[in-house]
């Protein structure tokens, strides 16, 4: 890419050194979406975009699922990856997804969808992760006009760890000083709906991670810094166990009645992150007279293991709270 190919940049710096003091081309912040390429039938994909460059860090970027036969602007679905603050990337879906599953559903619906990366918790500690990802929804707007999507009409949708960070766009849109200031600015990065699948919502009352049978080989963990702990919600901190610090990288600890919507589904027999994280949430949100709505997947693990048989409803029910919230063509 080059500087032309940039849409927003840095102001150009003065090159002091240079005898005859010449203006130093000025570094791109961010990039275009280009050009999408057909995927399937049903959908048109800007890959590998670019939504935000950080100083000392690889660039974030983002897949741009739009439906192929759209007519007028769609609403839009930002969706976010789960894996404990440690692992996934945008591309991947819980084993029990059919492949693609989520950024195909919610095209057949005439909604957009877009899935980002964002910072893991040995990259940067919360809030980095929020940063980006409110970065990533203020880049959607910068480009809504180009991307045929309804900046008034955005979505967000995650599964655990992504849960966690979804509930957050959707509990802090109106905070200033959580923007983070990555990327494309002049935009909100508030959300009208959410949907949250098994996210974590406090982390000082998430119960130690038990991890029998070698969950975490030491080839895994080989880059962890010695004597951290492995725990999820500990690591997001930057490895801390101290409470407030966990309070303030916990999404009940943001909850007010500027929320926006919450859909909330989570297993009954969840392993890893237990129904009471939920049910912390959704007495917050009921407590500030927020709108939500509970589901619970009766005999369902982590990921929905124990319920592959119903994903497709499960799926289905998620796409359809996001066509009435949002509305669709």
């Amino acid at each position: 890419m080059t500087v032309d190919d940039a849409t927003e940049v840095i102001e150009p710096r003065r090159d002091v050194s240079h005898p005859e003091g010449r203006d130093v081309p000025p570094f791109p912040v961010f990039d275009s979406p280009g050009t999408p390429e057909p995927a399937g039938d049903v959908s048109l994909v800007h890959r590998e975009v670019t939504y935000a460059r950080a100083l000392g860090f690889r660039p974030l970027k983002m897949d741009i699922w739009l439906p192929r036969h759209a007519a007028g602007r769609v609403p839009l679905v930002l969706w976010v990856h789960g894996g404990a603050f440690q692992l996934g990337d945008r591309r991947e879906l819980p084993p029990t997804f059919a492949p693609g599953s989520v950024f195909r559903l919610l095209n057949e619906a005439g909604i957009a969808c877009a899935t980002a990366d964002y910072r893991h918790s040995l990259e940067a500690p919360f809030p980095a992760q929020l940063h980006d990802l409110k970065a990533a929804v203020r880049y959607l707007r910068e480009f809504a006009s180009e991307l045929n999507v309804d900046p008034e009409r955005f979505g967000a949708w995650g599964e655990s760890a992504g849960g966690h960070l979804v509930a957050l766009l959707g509990l802090t849109g109106h905070r200033g000083d959580l923007e983070g200031g990555l990327g494309a600015q002049g935009h909100p990065s508030s959300v009208s709906a959410v949907v949250d699948f098994y996210g974590v919502t406090s982390l000082g009352d998430l119960p130690p991670m038990a991890m029998p049978g070698g969950l975490f080989p030491e080839a895994l963990t080989a880059a962890v810094p010695p004597g951290m702990s492995l725990q999820p919600n500990h690591m997001l901190v930057g490895g801390s166990e101290d409470r407030e610090l966990l309070a303030a990288a916990s999404p009940v600890s943001y909850v007010d009645a500027a929320a926006a919507p919450f859909l909330l589904v989570h297993g009954d027999s969840d392993g890893l992150v237990p129904h009471s994280q939920t049910d912390l949430l959704a007495a917050a949100l009921a407590e500030a007279g927020v709108e939500h709505e509970v589901v619970t997947v009766e005999g369902a693990d982590h990921c929905f293991f124990g319920a592959e048989d119903r994903m497709a409803d499960i799926l289905d029910s998620a796409v359809g709270y996001f066509a009435r919230k949002l509305g669709t063509p």
